[in-house]
């Protein structure tokens, strides 16, 4: 029976995340928004839906370490696992607009995360997260829609009525997450039934099973040939994590950091300096995305002889 519910709940990803991807480019086609800026608002937002749920009910519960753990954990899994995978196979490319503002801003993300970490994010803290999510948002539209020439305005001459791609993105959303939850669920019973503790939980199960849309939408973007997508998916989604995810969370309890170590915290900043270098090269290649799958399975390790005891 167990089988049979993972069967179902992966193939829920596959055509939620096909389903998904499908709509947010016939929408980006259809306004004139380029391929990144839909990864990262509507594709990276839309797949952090399971993030958002486990970490907003792990504030509302008491516990810090699930919700800051599934963020910082994701946040690494989609660097390192997911563009590392998705590169193995499809080198991405990186545009120059992204390496002068998101990329960096992401790292800034990162960095400012690290250092409010400390003493723990409070209500304020997270109010300052929010408001760099709000600006992120407005600066993504503005300055693509600036690069808008009349000639580009939307048109709705031979195309599909818009509610076709509205509602694929719904059920692709309903879908990814729901397929997720169920793995979630089976995952951390699992584990806790061995004894793990909810820190290593959270950034390893937990992180690498809400990550799991975002694998599947950017898998996806690639098949189709559109990597800008599946780049925007994992940046936007990372910035989403750990600027609205965790400012929403800290406003329904202040959160305490202590079991999420600072070597997590760097490790996730890392990650996002990596994506800068590889930035300089204007893609990521396959032995690229080779280097960042080995860095997930050394930290992977890492975790796992903490866990133990063994460091």
């Amino acid at each position: 029976m167990e089988c049979l519910v993972l069967i179902i709940s992966l193939s829920a990803i596959v055509f939620g995340a096909n389903s998904l991807v499908e709509g947010s480019v016939s929408i980006a086609k259809r306004f004139r928004v380029s391929d990144f800026v839909v990864g990262a608002v509507i594709v990276g937002v839309g797949t952090s839906m399971p993030e958002l749920a486990v970490s907003v009910i792990g504030a509302s519960e008491g516990n810090s370490a699930v919700a800051i753990g599934n963020v910082v954990g994701s946040n690494i899994f989609n660097i390192l696992g997911i563009l590392g995978l998705t590169a193995l196979f499809f080198p991405v490319a990186i545009d120059r607009k992204n390496l002068k503002f998101e990329i960096p801003f992401g790292i800034a993300v990162s960095v400012l995360l690290t250092a409010l970490s400390f003493d723990g994010i409070s209500r304020v803290d997270g109010l300052l997260l929010l408001v760099c999510f709000a600006g992120f948002m407005w600066y993504s539209f503005y300055r693509d829609r600036k690069g808008t020439t009349a000639a580009d305005s939307p048109s709705n001459a031979g195309r599909k009525p818009l509610w076709i791609p509205i509602v694929k993105i719904l059920v692709g959303l309903f879908l990814l997450v729901m397929g997720s939850d169920y793995f979630i669920d089976g995952a951390v019973r699992i584990a806790r039934s061995l004894g793990v503790n909810d820190a290593f939980i959270s950034l390893t199960l937990v992180a690498c099973g809400t990550s799991f849309p975002e694998l599947a939408a950017s898998v996806t973007a690639a098949l189709k040939k559109n990597t800008q997508v599946a780049l925007g998916n994992i940046i936007g989604s990372n910035i989403f994590n750990a600027t609205c995810i965790l400012g929403i969370s800290s406003q329904i309890m202040p959160l305490a950091t202590y079991e999420v170590t600072f070597a997590d915290y760097v490790v996730m900043t890392a990650a996002s300096v990596l994506l800068l270098v590889f930035g300089f090269r204007n893609r990521i290649g396959r032995i690229g995305g080779a280097f960042m799958l080995i860095c997930l399975l050394a930290y992977i390790g890492y975790l796992f002889m903490n866990q133990t005891g063994i460091i």
